[in-house]
């Protein structure tokens, strides 16, 4: 996709995911995910596509130093993961227009 000038890849957290059971991880640690994420095929893929900068939003600890690693390319962080926020790392950002607004603005009745 091209956009301003820019030739745009995606690459989403479960592209090349694994089931957890195949890499002999006990069944019952699916009760949190069934599949295990793979930053080194992401990195991979954005390879193939020549990229010459990856802005990486959302990405674990330890995922996106794989990631980092694997990449020919530079790398930045947008927005890291933040388990508090249930794996969406702007929420925060999407509550300032509301919640967060009153609260900058000393509105007492929340």
């Amino acid at each position: 996709m091209h956009v301003h000038g820019f030739d745009v890849y995606g690459v989403i957290c479960k592209v090349g995911a694994t089931y957890k059971s195949c890499i002999g991880i006990p069944k019952e640690c699916e009760e949190v995910g069934v599949s295990i994420c793979n930053p080194i095929m992401w990195a991979e893929r954005l390879n193939k596509a020549q990229t010459d900068l990856n802005i990486v939003v959302g990405l674990c600890v330890g995922h996106d130093s794989l990631f980092y690693k694997y990449s020919n390319a530079f790398c930045t962080t947008a927005i890291t993961e933040d388990r508090v926020l249930g794996h969406n790392p702007a929420a925060a950002l999407y509550g300032t227009s509301c919640y967060y607004a009153r609260l900058l603005k000393g509105d007492e009745d929340k």
